[in-house]
């Protein structure tokens, strides 16, 4: 080879290199854990790392005679939505059942475990009878009239649920979906824990199968805010992971005899919409051999998976719309909870891809496992400041980052520096209507993003692109995991 030639492969790898290493990674999936320390509710723990927040909302379920103190709040807001909530949890079990080996090079497995557990320790004590459970606590429309640290809130602290009565087998299949998930996150670990939510999980999904209803309906204050779109799809889901926990033949032929119904190719992953990623964890079954004589029947699900992935790398029938500078797209509120659903699904098909020898088959070709994290890569970095705007959606992450992010705990003064209470509408006048960056960093947060032109408006009012959410930050702990190792 030519001296010439020698130079302009080194200089490529050189090129390559700088841009492999410059996004950290393992800084990025640190704070991204750090975030859900800052939205626990309840009695903080010693170990607690967040240090601007403190203890909160110490006299939840008092009005039912139960202990319902603990989980986490949803987003900017001080009410516990127990529907996103049990979605994130199952999302952040995925994330360390997929990637435990690199999370724990990164010395994060205990930490994600830590999150897990905060969620799934709450999720127990909600759910005291088999076919009882809490899922909510706080109500939006009081809550949303004030602007209150939830280290002072004077708003109404009412406990909601399901029963027999009052159905809800969205919520109660997610939950059952997210404790079958957990159980096996912690079964190395601590079996005994692993057990118990096992317990839960199948008591869960028996009563959301028996007393079929969507949970709005019976909690009604939650529909304004995180209203179902059906339940099918979370008893399919929680299916799956009863599945993969117990291997019990009676979950199988559940999914078996729903493969007719098998929810078609969706348009997106979300905490309302969990087809995607049961269809997913099925797919990734077959490509691993682990359903002989059932690979016929089964097939629409992986089919429809694949569509998915293909759709989203613009290799589809019906690709995902982009933003000019390469996001995906969906919709202008929340737009980045979408894009992290996806790049999980799509990173951990493709290294079950690899593993077994596989490639992907899209209606414009052929596409192999390293275009798949090449795209998924591609979609990261621009969440993390690869954008136009050079600015990086989690909170915390670089220097370039939304400052003034909606999120009451985050904007106002912390406790620790100052004891004063704020008041529900002092808290408007005093903070929110302050032009000026939040006293805390919600670190790890991810914003809900961009619009279709790349732009950012970095104002508390604009809950749209502004408000953070747990379900948005779940899905990017595995990938960042991957990428970081």
């Amino acid at each position: 080879m030519s001296s010439k030639k020698h130079f302009v492969l080194g200089f490529c790898l050189v090129i390559l290199f700088v841009n492999a290493a410059s996004i950290d990674y393992g800084t990025a999936l640190t704070k991204s854990l750090l975030y859900y320390e800052a939205q626990r509710s309840g009695k903080l723990p010693p170990n607690q790392r967040v240090q601007w927040h403190g203890d909160s909302a110490l006299k939840d379920g008092k009005d039912e005679g139960i202990d319902l103190t603990g989980g986490y709040y949803d987003a900017g807001d001080n009410v516990k939505f127990g529907f996103p909530m049990a979605f994130t949890v199952t999302m952040l079990s995925w994330s360390v059942i997929e990637f435990e080996h690199q999370l724990n090079s990164k010395n994060e497995l205990k930490n994600a475990l830590n999150a897990i557990k905060w969620g799934t320790d709450y999720f127990i004590k909600a759910h005291k009878e088999p076919h009882v459970l809490y899922g909510e606590i706080g109500d939006g429309n009081s809550d949303h009239q004030c602007w209150e640290r939830p280290e002072d809130m004077t708003t109404p602290r009412n406990a909601y649920k399901i029963d027999e009565q009052h159905p809800g087998s969205d919520l109660a299949g997610e939950t059952a979906a997210a404790l079958a998930a957990a159980a096996i996150a912690f079964s190395r670990s601590d079996p005994g824990y692993s057990k118990q939510l096992l317990t839960h999980a199948k008591e869960l999904f028996d009563f959301a199968k028996k007393f079929p209803g969507e949970y709005q309906t019976s909690i009604s204050v939650a529909g304004q805010f995180y209203s179902s779109s059906g339940y099918e799809d979370e008893l399919l889901w929680a299916a799956v992971w009863l599945l993969k926990a117990t291997q019990d033949k009676r979950y199988l032929d559940y999914i078996n005899d729903k493969s007719t119904s098998s929810g078609g190719t969706r348009s997106m992953f979300s905490w309302d919409d969990k087809y995607v990623g049961a269809q997913l964890l099925i797919a990734k079954d077959l490509l691993e051999k682990k359903f002989p004589g059932k690979e016929s029947s089964l097939s629409e699900y992986k089919k429809n998976a694949e569509e998915f992935i293909c759709n989203c790398i613009q290799k589809g029938n019906s690709n995902v719309k982009k933003s000019s500078g390469g996001l995906l797209w969906w919709q202008r509120w929340n737009n980045l909870q979408y894009v992290t659903t996806a790049t999980f699904v799509i990173t951990s098909y493709a290294d079950t891809l690899s593993a077994t020898k596989n490639s992907l088959q899209c209606t414009s070709g052929k596409v192999e496992p390293l275009q798949l994290i090449t795209f998924v890569k591609s979609q990261v970095d621009y969440i993390l400041g690869e954008n136009p705007r050079k600015m990086s959606y989690m909170v915390g992450f670089g220097t370039n980052y939304p400052k003034k992010i909606h999120h009451r705990g985050a904007s106002i003064v912390s406790i620790k520096k100052d004891r004063t209470p704020v008041g529900c509408h002092e808290g408007f006048t005093l903070w929110f209507d302050k032009n000026a960056a939040n006293p805390n960093v919600l670190d790890g947060a991810i914003v809900g993003g961009p619009d279709l032109s790349d732009n950012y408006n970095d104002d508390r009012n604009n809950f749209q692109q502004a408000e953070a959410a747990t379900a948005n930050t779940a899905p990017l702990v595995g990938v960042l995991a991957r990428l970081a190792s």
